[in-house]
């Protein structure tokens, strides 16, 4: 079993990061493989809403981490998303990253687990997270969820690494994780079927 922790600050050490490498150690104790995967500070598109990635399982744009990203999916069991908060908002790489990868490889998430976690100096963590868990809950993901909202202070490591009620939430996050996936895996062993999604009805709210 194995858990992609998305970093989507442009700042590949930073308290986003430091979040995240204690999910990692908690899952390794757990004996779950857990790789970071830091979408990098170059430029990402957004998604233009072309149509072009449809029928095609990735993004017609290959040349920032979206394609990068599904791929990694869809080898992985479970996943941890990272943002930090600059203006009570996830970073716009993270949002364009996961628009494009959601819509055109929404194969590589559906029916796996996902958290998503914050770090910020203050304010807007709240707001963040909501957003974030917003692309589970439209791609049947389980959530995964912890003892407090996922969210560390700082405004550098090393203040993360003072926050200790935040450092034991992404503990629990990552055993959360851990005992879900077992699970899931045991239900596979026994025959649990997946479930049987309707998609016929459409609204439309112009009529």
């Amino acid at each position: 079993m194995k858990v992609l922790l998305v970093n989507g600050s442009p700042r590949q050490n930073g308290c986003t990061h430091t979040a995240l490498c204690e999910i990692q150690k908690t899952l390794d104790a757990e004996n779950i493989k857990a790789e970071i995967f830091w979408l990098g500070n170059k430029q990402i598109r957004d998604c233009i809403a072309c149509g072009g990635c449809v029928g095609k399982g990735k993004c017609v744009f290959g040349d920032d981490a979206a394609n990068e990203l599904i791929e990694k999916a869809a080898q992985s069991d479970g996943f941890v998303f990272g943002s930090p908060v600059y203006y009570a908002h996830p970073t716009g790489r993270l949002l364009s990253v996961l628009d494009r990868a959601f819509y055109a490889g929404k194969y590589a998430f559906m029916y796996k687990p996902a958290a998503a976690i914050v770090s910020a100096r203050r304010g807007g963590t709240a707001s963040s997270f909501d957003v974030i868990n917003k692309y589970f809950t439209i791609s049947q993901m389980p959530v995964i969820s912890s003892t407090y909202w996922n969210m560390v202070y700082g405004s550098k490591p090393e203040d993360v690494l003072q926050d200790a009620e935040g450092l034991q939430t992404m503990r629990n996050i990552a055993h959360n994780m851990a005992y879900l996936l077992k699970c899931i895996d045991a239900g596979r062993i026994c025959g649990v079927p997946m479930p049987q999604t309707e998609l016929s009805e459409k609204t439309n709210f112009i009529k």
